[in-house]
C-alpha cells in the first residue's frame, strides 16, 4: 500500500504506524531536496522539521547560494502549489495578499487573491519592502487567512511561507520588524558550498538543472496527517521546564534587550518534536530543544545593534548556562 494512504487509514487507530509513515515521508522529503540542492545537510532537515511542524521559515544569507532553488525544491517534492513574491521598496500590501477588482460585468467587486494563495510561498528579499507591506504578511502567517474589506479569505492548507533576506548592511534593505520576525519558526543561513559542491552545480549533477527531476514524495493530505503525527510526540514535563529555562535565560542574558517571547517556545517545541519525529523517536529529547533552539530564537531576541551574528552567539551562551535534564 502507497505510503501516503497508509498514513491516512492508521492515524485514528495505531498512532506508531503513523508516526513510522511520517518519519519515512520526512526521510523522502529530504532526500528528494538534497538531490538538488548541493550539500547543506543541516539546513535541509531543519527546513523538513519546519514544514512537518507547520511553521514558516526565514532564510538569512547572500544572493546566489540557492534559497529560491531550496523552496522550489521542497514544493515539488510536497506535490503543493508554488508562488514567489519579490521584494521590491514599491510593493504594495495589495500586491501580496490580493485585493478587489471590478468584475467582468462591471458591476460591482470580486476579491482577486494574491501569490500567498499557493502551498509554498516564497518571499525573496522580504527585507526589501517597505514595512507596511511586510506587516501584510502578519495575519496570513499567524491565522492561515487575509482580510480584505472585511471579509476573510482562507489560504490553502498546508501552507507554509519561506522568506529570504539579505544582510542588513546591503543597499535599499528595511529591517524586519520584531512582530515580523517572531511568525517565523525558524531562521537559517545557507552559506557558501564548499568546493566539491560548487563542482556538483557546475557539471550539472546538483542545482537548477536538476529541479524538474524532483518527483513528488508525498500528497498535501500526507504532509496534513504527518503534521497532526508531529503534534503527538511525547514533551515530558522536564524537558518542557528545560525549555522555559532556555526562553527565561534568553530574557536575563545582560547583553540581550528582549528575550525569547512565549511564541518562540511553542516554535522551539514544535521543532523539537519535529526534529525527534525525524529521527524515530515517539517523544522529545533535550537534545531536540537545544537543536530547535539554534535556530528558533536568535532572529526573535533583539541585541544592540541588530546584530544577527551577536544574537547567535548570546543564544549558545544561554543554551550552554542551562543544564539539560538527565532522563
Amino acid at each position: 500500500m502507497p505510503i501516503d494512504s497508509r498514513m491516512t487509514a492508521v492515524l485514528s487507530t495505531d498512532r506508531a504506524l503513523a508516526r513510522t509513515a511520517a518519519h519515512e515521508v520526512a526521510g523522502r522529503l529530504v532526500g528528494a531536496v538534497g538531490s538538488v540542492l548541493a550539500g547543506r545537510r543541516d539546513q535541509i532537515e531543519v527546513v523538513t522539521a519546519c514544514v512537518l511542524a507547520g511553521g514558516h521559515l526565514l532564510i538569512e544569507d547572500l544572493p546566489g547560494v540557492g534559497k529560491t532553488l531550496l523552496a522550489q525544491s521542497m514544493a515539488a517534492a510536497v506535490g503543493g502549489s508554488f508562488a514567489r513574491v519579490q521584494g521590491t521598496s514599491d510593493l504594495l500590501p495589495a500586491d501580496v495578499v490580493g485585493s478587489l477588482a471590478p468584475n467582468a460585468e462591471g458591476l460591482g467587486l470580486h476579491f482577486r487573491p494574491g501569490p500567498v494563495f499557493a502551498n509554498v510561498v516564497l518571499f525573496d528579499e522580504l527585507n526589501r519592502a517597505n514595512p507596511r507591506t511586510q506587516s501584510a504578511l502578519l495575519e496570513v502567517m499567524e491565522e492561515g487567512r487575509v482580510t480584505v474589506d472585511g471579509a476573510g479569505h482562507p489560504v490553502p492548507t498546508p501552507f507554509t511561507v519561506i522568506a529570504t533576506q539579505n544582510p542588513i548592511e546591503m543597499a535599499g534593505t528595511y529591517p524586519l520588524a520584531e512582530g515580523v520576525t517572531d511568525r517565523f519558526m525558524a531562521a537559517i543561513s545557507l552559506g557558501r558550498a564548499d568546493a566539491d559542491e560548487e563542482v556538483d552545480v557546475l557539471t550539472g549533477r546538483r542545482g537548477r538543472t536538476q529541479l524538474a527531476e524532483v518527483s513528488r514524495v508525498a500528497d498535501l493530505n500526507a504532509l496534513l496527517v504527518a503534521r497532526e503525527s508531529v503534534a503527538t510526540v511525547h514533551l515530558a514535563e522536564p524537558v518542557a521546564r528545560f525549555a522555559v529555562d532556555i526562553l527565561r535565560a534568553t530574557r536575563t542574558h545582560p547583553r540581550i534587550r528582549i528575550g525569547a517571547s512565549t511564541r518562540a517556545g511553542v516554535s522551539m517545541v514544535a521543532l523539537g518534536r519535529a526534529f525527534a519525529l525525524m529521527d524515530g523517536r515517539d517523544h522529545v529529547a533535550p537534545h531536540d530543544i537545544t537543536r530547535a533552539a539554534g535556530c528558533s530564537l536568535a532572529h526573535r531576541v533583539v541585541v544592540a545593534g541588530h546584530e544577527r551574528g551577536a544574537a547567535d552567539e548570546l543564544v549558545a551562551e544561554c543554551l550552554a548556562a542551562v543544564p539539560a535534564p538527565r532522563r
